[in-house]
């Protein structure tokens, strides 16, 4: 019978390069074993088009100058399984605000994204959407609980009882009017209808999720997090900071993703 593959025995001082990756930006921060940053947070424009080759580059560009690290984790806005990228909708868009490429789609899809960057930085590597990263530093354990991220995108993350539910890319299931929660909710349609009416939305989709997922809490986050209007939203929602992105790195390493 083979070996299980063994899991590395972390120290209580190991320090993890935690990555976010957004349709806007990159960002990158060190932190403690606690999930403290120790190094401040760097960021850089997302590239477009950005194959793999160049978002490999892009990633070690940003954070030649943290320091060391022990390991990495990625948040990333897709599809994610056993580090395979399966869906992409940001980076196969040739510029910011355009349509799906089927080239770079092609390109990243079943690329094996975990093992790339593990041979870039030389250390072990998780890569997870980055709804389920940021989900990671926010719930707290209790029932079930949905984090949804408005970005560039919309992600989402479910967890039970404080454990990573296997990820859906429940932001491209059908909303209204024919659109799907991301393009009703997204950033482009944000800027086309106004943030009063976008507000309005965000609250039928709170409603359309809780509907079928029928969830105990649900924790809003992303760039655009900043945008909603806490006096707008259900007792059982709770705003976190855009942060969450990065600090969740740690805690990935403790679930079973």
């Amino acid at each position: 019978m083979p070996s299980l593959p063994q899991v590395p025995s972390w120290s209580d001082d190991v320090k993890t390069l935690a990555i976010d990756i957004g349709g806007s930006g990159f960002k990158a921060a060190v932190l403690s074993a606690n999930g403290s940053m120790t190094t401040q947070r760097v960021r850089i424009e997302t590239p477009y088009p950005c194959p793999p080759e160049v978002f490999i580059d892009t990633v070690t560009h940003l954070v030649h100058d943290l320091g060391s690290w022990d390991r990495v984790s990625v948040g990333f806005p897709g599809l994610v399984r056993q580090g395979r990228v399966r869906n992409i909708p940001t980076l196969s868009r040739r510029a910011y605000d355009g349509e799906s490429d089927p080239e770079l789609e092609a390109i990243w899809e079943n690329y094996d994204l975990e093992s790339a960057l593990a041979q870039a930085f030389g250390v072990p590597v998780k890569v997870a959407n980055d709804a389920d990263v940021q989900g990671c530093a926010v719930v707290e354990g209790r029932g079930f609980e949905f984090v949804m991220t408005l970005g560039t995108g919309v992600g989402t993350a479910l967890f039970l009882n404080g454990r990573l539910a296997p990820h859906l890319e429940a932001g491209h299931a059908p909303f209204r009017k024919g659109d799907t929660f991301e393009e009703q909710l997204g950033n482009v349609a944000r800027v086309a209808v106004g943030n009063e009416r976008w507000r309005r939305r965000l609250v039928k989709a709170i409603a359309a999720y809780n509907s079928f997922l029928f969830f105990d809490t649900i924790f809003i986050g992303g760039g655009n997090a900043k945008h909603v209007d806490p006096a707008m939203l259900p007792e059982n929602a709770r705003i976190v900071d855009n942060t969450a992105g990065i600090t969740g790195g740690v805690r990935l390493w403790d679930m079973d993703s």
